[in-house]
């Protein structure tokens, strides 16, 4: 017992208390079927050992993170992959040689635009315009209604496993495999597929396509994105940016006001959107994901200097801001297709999204410093800016301690900024060690998702995470 409470302290010596909701308010909200969401960065590992990583410790969440009976018997080409092999990561192997993820769904999302921009549609033209702005087909790729298509169908080719006994009143042996029972029950909740999160829906990969299961798998995708997109909408008016993704940004086109009521009903539309799923344990999930988001803001203007310089604090806010929508939007569509919350596969869903989000943010952050600002489609340095510090001055700080006064200050003397960025290419290993944390989380997502039986949507999500860390803009 003694040891338990020591790997709680460890895993909890960088944190600070809850950023927005206080653990009372919490347990005010919560019933007997409620679902009781650990933050995903208690749940997966967010810093290797080297750096004073911990491996979290187990709950319903992350039972069966390591768990390898969804590919009993089966022959995988891709096990024990390192992304090391791959041309791009210090291999030879063409990432080429395995699906290529947004074509798989091209044809899927091809009327995204058109529909998202009619699911968003309002009364008012300036409002209609103002949210429709980003929708054009001319902004991205649509990375995360891909991840979502692309692991619905990972999903359908898994066969659900069995949670609860057959009176719908205890757990099953298939899942325990001899663990203690309580750490199921900490999510709390109803027997049968209710309390598990499972939509009741019989699909398969034959099956799946044109189900009502991949219908809402699709629509999960639409709401993911215009959450993301009011993020993007709410964060230009505080962070007074210029530009988004290559073109102004909302607020210079219309004013601040029209902007915030756009982010708004956005969230708003989404959150009709996502009662329409008809899944309560999604619906909690989804609404936890927007909740991170408000979080990661405040976390980003409130805190206090030492924060400022530690590895985990910077993981933390990153997980608020990018990774838990995506990892939230992974299990959500683990749910969707049948598969319970403390699923193997809901699991291998979360972990791939979490893993992913952070070398997505990281990614993005290295590319802060080395990319122009006209690739970007964005500002260059723009963290900075704000008075923000990541990954790459983060490791330069550590090696340089002259750094660390001007990183707690948020670069607000003159000359604060010149000085960072002159140690930063100086330094010999910071953007090395950044690269380094990018490719951990990278690999960890792969490790995440081959967990999954084989599928060309599954060897195409190793490959979207491959272009992660290898992406230029």
């Amino acid at each position: 017992m003694s040891a338990v409470a020591d790997d709680q302290t460890k895993t909890k010596k960088f944190r600070p208390n809850p950023v927005v909701v206080s653990a009372e308010a919490e347990a005010l909200s919560h019933s007997e079927t409620t679902m009781k969401l650990t933050p995903s960065y208690e749940l997966f590992q967010m810093l290797t050992e080297e750096e004073g990583g911990q491996i979290p410790l187990t709950t319903s969440g992350n039972a069966l993170r390591d768990s390898s009976v969804l590919k009993e018997g089966i022959e995988d080409p891709l096990e024990g992959l390192q992304l090391s092999n791959y041309a791009g990561c210090g291999g030879k192997t063409k990432i080429e040689t395995l699906p290529d993820p947004f074509q798989m769904v091209e044809k899927e999302l091809q009327p995204f635009s058109d529909s998202i921009k009619e699911l968003v549609s309002s009364d008012q033209p300036i409002l209609s315009m103002a949210a429709k702005h980003f929708f054009e087909k001319r902004h991205g790729k649509r990375f995360r209604p891909t991840i979502v298509q692309l692991v619905a169908k990972a999903v359908a080719a898994a066969t659900p496993e069995k949670i609860v006994s057959d009176d719908g009143k205890s757990f099953s042996s298939d899942i325990l495999n001899g663990r203690d029972a309580s750490d199921f029950e900490k999510i709390g909740g109803v027997a049968g597929w209710e309390w598990s999160g499972a939509s009741n829906v019989q699909v398969d990969a034959k099956n799946h396509q044109g189900s009502e299961a991949w219908r809402r798998q699709a629509q999960l995708g639409q709401i993911v994105e215009m959450i993301h997109v009011a993020s993007l909408i709410h964060d230009d008016v505080l962070d007074e940016a210029d530009t988004r993704r290559g073109g102004e940004a909302v607020h210079k086109l219309y004013s601040n006001k029209v902007a915030v009521l756009a982010g708004d009903y956005l969230l708003a539309r989404a959150s009709v959107l996502l009662a329409r799923l008809e899944n309560t344990a999604v619906v909690q999930i989804m609404a936890t994901a927007l909740e991170s988001l408000v979080a990661g803001e405040i976390m980003q203007l409130k805190s206090p200097p030492e924060a400022l310089l530690e590895m985990e604090s910077y993981l933390r806010k990153s997980y608020y801001k990018t990774a838990s929508l995506i990892c939230y939007a992974c299990r959500s569509t683990a749910l969707l297709g049948g598969h319970a919350y403390g699923s193997t596969v809901a699991t291998a869903c979360e972990e791939f999204g979490f893993h992913l989000g952070l070398a997505y943010q990281i990614q993005d952050d290295i590319l802060d410093f080395t990319a122009a600002a006209s690739v970007l489609g964005k500002p260059a340095l723009a963290d900075m800016d704000l008075g923000l510090s990541t990954a790459p001055i983060l490791y330069a700080a550590q090696e340089y301690p002259h750094l660390r006064p001007l990183v707690m200050r948020r670069f607000k003397n003159k000359g604060d900024k010149q000085t960072a960025l002159e140690a930063l290419y100086k330094s010999e290993t910071a953007m090395d060690k950044a690269k380094a944390l990018a490719y951990f989380h990278a690999q960890r997502a792969v490790d995440a998702i081959l967990r999954l039986p084989p599928s060309e949507a599954r060897d195409a999500l190793v490959r979207l995470t491959h272009a992660v860390i290898t992406r230029k803009k």
